[in-house]
């Protein structure tokens, strides 16, 4: 998971420079509706975690966090990033996306509320629990988005929570 060289590390065969010596950026791309891909972001991030020593509990409720957000953007958007910054005491996770985005984000944010498509359910996925999933499992949830143009969700979980 990491290059030879001191100070990066590898994400997707990409290095991603980190910022001083205990900072950690982990930067992925995610498609829209490529299925064959999900959790594969969420994963990577989790594993990092833990060859970093991250505590268990913790990891869980980022590899969660970070699932779901995954999840939304192949659910729901045409393209996303997401950007994992590991800090000491903390994870800040940011995942943008161009898709429709979040006319009534209060009402997306009701458990059980969905606009997934019927066959995206069908798979399994759409149950409406994603983004009071990311809620729930961060200490810090922020979501801004615009109709027609995308949703951005700045998450951080503390280490030492």
């Amino acid at each position: 998971m990491f290059c030879t060289k001191k100070g990066y590390a590898v994400v997707r065969e990409r290095c991603c420079a980190m910022e001083d010596e205990q900072t950690i950026v982990l930067e992925f791309t995610l498609k829209g509706s490529d299925f064959n891909a999900a959790g594969e972001t969420s994963s990577k991030i989790k594993k990092v975690l833990q060859q970093i020593g991250v505590k268990s509990d913790i990891i869980r409720r980022i590899a969660i966090s970070s699932y779901e957000a995954e999840m939304n953007v192949i659910i729901h958007a045409y393209q996303g990033k997401v950007r994992a910054t590991i800090y000491p005491d903390r994870t800040e996770l940011v995942v943008e996306d161009e898709g429709p985005g979040i006319a009534d984000i209060g009402l997306a944010m009701q458990e059980g509320y969905s606009t997934a498509p019927d066959h995206v359910r069908e798979m399994g996925f759409g149950a409406g629990m994603g983004l009071p999933n990311m809620a729930r499992c961060s200490d810090k949830f922020d979501i801004q988005s615009a109709v027609e143009e995308g949703t951005k969700i700045t998450m951080t979980i503390f280490h030492n929570a």
